[in-house]
């Protein structure tokens, strides 16, 4: 993916730099903003940006008091608040922000961490939260092409 990445980047680095700050600013946000909204879509749908499903979760030790419910796994993950896009005239980013973003490292790593304060640590799998897939790559050169004709 890198190398898609960087093969874009250099054919695209030439165009963007003909053109004014503003109108690259304003270029950036759009791109941003669809990739915000690429990345909600596919967390949403427990998706890798390979396609591949994420690995479920492991199934709770001991039965608590009450009830818990086997939600989806990063419903608040891909809320706008947490997921933010950002846009200048020299690039773009995409990614969370606060507490949300160790959370989200955590699970993109596959690192090793607690579920609660003074809990066992967790060897957690890998699940991609941001990536990019083909179609991401493909929106981004249409959209390119598009503000440049």
């Amino acid at each position: 993916m890198t190398d898609n990445l960087q093969a874009l980047e250099d054919w695209a680095g030439a165009l963007l730099n003909r053109l004014e700050p503003k109108a690259r600013r304003q270029l950036c946000q759009s791109i941003a903003r669809d990739l915000r909204r690429s990345q909600q879509q596919r967390i949403r749908a427990q998706r890798n940006p390979d396609g591949t499903p994420y690995a479920p979760r492991k199934k709770q030790l001991r039965s608590k008091s009450g009830r818990i419910r086997q939600r989806k796994m990063f419903t608040r993950l891909s809320q706008a608040k947490h997921l933010k896009a950002h846009a200048t005239a020299n690039g773009l980013s995409t990614g969370f922000v606060g507490r949300t973003a160790w959370i989200a490292r955590v699970h993109q790593r596959g690192l090793r961490d607690t579920a609660a304060k003074g809990g066992p640590e967790i060897d957690y799998p890998q699940r991609v939260l941001l990536g990019l897939t083909a179609d991401d790559l493909d929106m981004i050169r249409t959209r390119l092409l598009d503000h440049l004709t």
